[in-house]
């Protein structure tokens, strides 16, 4: 959901990616849905690993599942800004279909409000450590997720 929003939000002067340490082989059903509802094509995306990315600069990477702030990521060339936006999982929660739709139109409007921060963020004349801190306090705080 975050590369659709990504895109649909930043238009051709952004190329967001999304990739996983183990991806699912597809997109979910429910990020289709819940995008759907929101307008938001997925056209073109697919579940990617980031072993795809792993010569490729980049500006800034964030991690979005609670599991993946634990999980070792890789080394990428030049100095991204890094940051853990941690959501539960849409998908993996055990509740009936409207509520897991209600959850995961929540967690994509938390990420398009961040997403929005991170492409408004004027980032002239910071640090490679200021760019990491605000980046990181762009993410949903505790009552959001």
């Amino acid at each position: 959901m975050a590369e659709a929003i990504a895109r649909d939000l930043g238009g051709p002067r952004v190329e967001p990616f999304s990739a996983g340490s183990h991806p699912a082989g597809y997109i979910h059903p429910l990020a289709e849905a819940t995008m759907q509802s929101m307008g938001i094509s997925i056209a073109g995306q697919f579940s990617k690993s980031w072993d795809m990315f792993e010569d490729q600069e980049i500006d800034v990477i964030i991690t979005l599942c609670d599991h993946a702030a634990d999980q070792p990521c890789p080394a990428w060339p030049g100095r991204p800004a890094t940051a853990h936006w941690g959501f539960a999982d849409p998908a993996a929660l055990d509740a009936p279909e409207p509520e897991r739709l209600a959850f995961a139109r929540h967690v994509a409007e938390t990420l398009k409000t961040s997403i929005q921060g991170l492409l408004d963020l004027d980032r002239s004349g910071l640090s490679p450590e200021e760019l990491q801190r605000r980046v990181q306090d762009l993410g949903p705080n505790d009552e959001s997720r």
